[in-house]
């Protein structure tokens, strides 16, 4: 649940059968979150919020709606230019090379650019939409590796390197980039 505040914004609201009280935090967006037991009605949220304003504003590094609405926005923008690529160039280094997945899925992770499933499943990070072609091209090529080797094993590695020669640096040129917004 989202609550619109007008002085943090949208305030993310999770309620969980496993809380014992009411707890705050900030959102990998910036934005406050609040967890509540499950049957916390509310109307008691928004009170427990208007009467621990100051002790948030205080210890809490919520950015301020403005910012959190230009991220948002970057995010979808960012979103729809990995769907447009990304499963495309995925399907274009898969035929080259022979593989074959069941799926590919978009995440916006906050520290990993892909990942291979023992499902077969692909996901790739719309943050790659960030970063040089090569770089992208890359993380493609390590995660279709995977669905032949499920580790980071010697082999793993040489197939990476039949792929793509300059594995190494393109590792290292990644690292100088974060996934996340």
């Amino acid at each position: 649940m989202i609550i619109k505040d007008v002085e943090f914004g949208e305030v993310i609201v999770r309620k969980s059968p496993l809380a014992r009280g009411i707890k705050f935090s900030v959102s990998t967006s910036g934005r406050l979150a609040m967890s509540v037991p499950k049957y916390t009605s509310d109307f008691l949220v928004k009170r427990f919020l208007n009467s621990n304003r100051k002790v948030i504003r205080e210890k809490l590094p919520i950015k301020n709606p403005a910012e959190q609405r230009a991220r948002d926005y970057q995010k979808k923008q960012l979103a729809k230019k990995a769907r447009e690529y990304l499963p495309y160039r995925l399907e274009f280094w898969a035929k080259k090379y022979g593989y074959s997945y069941d799926k590919c899925r978009l995440t916006h992770a906050n520290t990993r650019w892909g990942s291979c499933s023992s499902r077969r499943t692909i996901s790739l990070n719309i943050g790659l939409m960030q970063v040089p072609e090569e770089l992208r091209d890359y993380v493609i090529l390590h995660e279709l590796a995977h669905l032949n080797h499920m580790d980071h094993s010697k082999a793993f590695w040489a197939e990476v390197g039949e792929h793509d020669p300059k594995y190494k640096m393109h590792e290292k040129k990644l690292k100088l980039f974060s996934p996340g917004l």
